[in-house]
């Protein structure tokens, strides 16, 4: 099976191309960047391009008989979603897996959110076996925050108390690879969630035990989170990012009934839990240190 994997040089999509060779598909990845391409595993086939491109749009999508779709966030997340839908319809796709985000509907105000909404609508108008993924927030978004977390004791992603139900990317790639490649999963949306709703308060607590000295949840406030934020990422995606905090602080973002029994079932194995994902890097962090 030859699958086009959109995003395959980010965290979540190079998982998902791992999950992919593991399962004997051939695996083609999108980019832009000649360096990314060169660092992609062996037997992985690069395809230099951009979806706003039309050229690219025409290609890249030739030949393939699956598509994982992932559009970065960006401010032309939306198109590129939507013209990599469009290079599907022409080139005859036959499989699609969209990775859009948990609970999308709940807030499509939010740019986060509502990016990734016209493309959920786009992927289920067209004639693919189409499955979309929706995530929660990923445990390994904390390895952004391993400075803060080792040389200042905090914990600075403000989650507030509502809780959410975090997942692990690595079930996220399980989740994509296993619909693009077997079958009974077109026309299916999955919420990809871990096991138990965490808070900014309770993620402090695990790492805390899981690197053996104390961790303090740095808070909700989002201006000062803001004003950090600006130093290393521009100004419209701190912005979005706010938006989206503030709706985890006063909503939360937690599993349905019934929704850890069902990706249980998709994955052959229980989702994955925070505590096991925060020791595992906390170990990597020491053996590197």
């Amino acid at each position: 099976m030859k699958v086009l994997v959109l995003g395959g040089t980010g965290m979540v999509g190079s998982q998902v191309v791992t999950e992919l060779i593991a399962r004997k598909a051939e695996v083609h990845v999108l980019t832009r960047s000649k360096e990314k391409a060169a660092a992609l595993p062996s037997g992985v086939r690069a395809l230099m391009g951009d979806l706003l491109e039309p050229a690219t749009v025409r290609s890249a999508f030739r030949g393939m008989d699956g598509v994982f779709l992932l559009n970065p966030v960006s401010t032309t997340e939306s198109h590129e979603g939507l013209m990599a839908v469009c290079g599907a319809r022409l080139a005859g796709v036959k499989r699609l897996v969209y990775l859009s985000v948990h609970d999308v509907d709940t807030a499509p105000y939010l740019p986060h959110f509502g990016s990734k909404v016209g493309v959920e609508a786009g992927v289920k108008a067209s004639p693919f076996e189409w499955t979309i993924l929706r995530p929660n927030n990923l445990y390994q978004n904390d390895s952004w925050f391993r400075e803060p977390l080792l040389q200042y004791g905090v914990y600075p992603q403000p989650l507030g108390d509502a809780g959410l139900s975090r997942v692990d990317l690595r079930d996220i790639a399980e989740a994509a690879a296993i619909a693009l490649t077997t079958s009974g999963h077109a026309g299916q949306t999955y919420d990809l969630v871990g096991p138990e709703v965490v808070t900014g308060k309770s993620t402090a607590e695990v790492w805390s035990r899981a690197l053996g000295r104390p961790i303090a949840y740095l808070g909700d406030d989002l201006d000062p989170w803001e004003k950090g934020s600006l130093q290393y990422m521009p100004a419209w995606m701190v912005f979005d990012l706010r938006l989206m905090y503030q709706f985890f602080q006063e909503k939360g973002l937690r599993a349905a009934p019934g929704d850890i029994e069902r990706l249980t079932k998709l994955l052959g194995h229980p989702p994955r839990r925070f505590e096991d994902y925060a020791r595992e890097m906390a170990a990597a962090w020491k053996a590197s240190a």
